[in-house]
């Protein structure tokens, strides 16, 4: 499911964000966090471009609770673009019926676009065929943009040389202070394993954090990272600029 406006660009941004599933460390319900994927749409529409947003079984998205700006913690509140995405029908429809992967043609966009949350942390990190998605995609030339725990495909994708995607590169993720934060905050472990844990175990790769919380996004060549959710804006920034380069 795609929406346009006018443009005087042609540029087109594939969005993948992830299916719901149930934490097996906390049992909540968990999905995507909704400012990762409107914060970029809004860059990305803006500035012209087409944005298709699709996960990999297609069908629903749900948001983790705590993205929801109207969710009764509060934790969100301060987010009114999340806010805007969901209370405009011709956005937030766009979350109602995704299209499925596997039924999508990867040339037919400039750019690809990771969001994160806690769901990916089970519904990305082995999925082998996201994988290869996003390693065609690299392989091809071609923008990849991966936000927050989203990040954790990149502790496996392998470029056709079974060479890890990120080798020689530097790039960032949910840092291990913030993930510390989130569990003292909730009282109990909440992730299966850290992303820059895992990352600082891998040679030849340059894992870098920033601030807690903080905006930070990082290109190196056609692979662009952001930290966490308010790193979403950054990284589109740079896909654009990128593009337009």
């Amino acid at each position: 499911m795609s929406a346009t406006i006018d443009t005087i660009s042609t540029k087109k941004v594939l969005i993948i964000a992830s299916n719901p599933t149930v934490s097996e460390t906390t049992g909540w319900p968990i999905g995507m966090w909704i400012a990762e994927l409107s914060h970029p749409y809004w860059e990305f529409v803006e500035n012209g471009y087409e944005v298709t947003i699709v996960s990999p079984d297609g069908g629903k998205l749900e948001l983790d609770s705590w993205s929801n700006p109207h969710d009764e913690s509060g934790y969100s509140a301060h987010d009114l673009i999340s806010a805007g995405f969901l209370a405009m029908p011709q956005t937030n429809g766009l979350l109602e019926d995704t299209q499925k992967l596997s039924d999508v043609n990867a040339d037919d966009y400039d750019a690809l676009f990771l969001v994160g949350g806690q769901a990916p942390m089970y519904t990305f990190y082995n999925n082998e065929e996201l994988h290869k998605f996003v390693a065609d995609f690299y392989e091809a030339g071609k923008i990849i943009a991966i936000v927050c725990h989203a990040t954790c495909v990149l502790l496996k994708t392998q470029l056709s040389n079974g060479d890890l995607l990120v080798k020689g590169k530097t790039w960032t993720g949910f840092a291990d202070s913030e993930e510390q934060f989130a569990d003292n905050f909730v009282g109990k472990r909440i992730q299966p394993f850290w992303i820059q844990e895992e990352a600082n175990k891998i040679e030849d790769t340059n894992f870098i954090v920033a601030g807690q919380f903080r905006s930070h996004a990082v290109r190196d060549g056609n692979l662009i990272t952001g930290q966490q959710q308010y790193s979403g804006a950054a990284a589109a920034k740079l896909v654009i600029e990128t593009l337009g380069q």
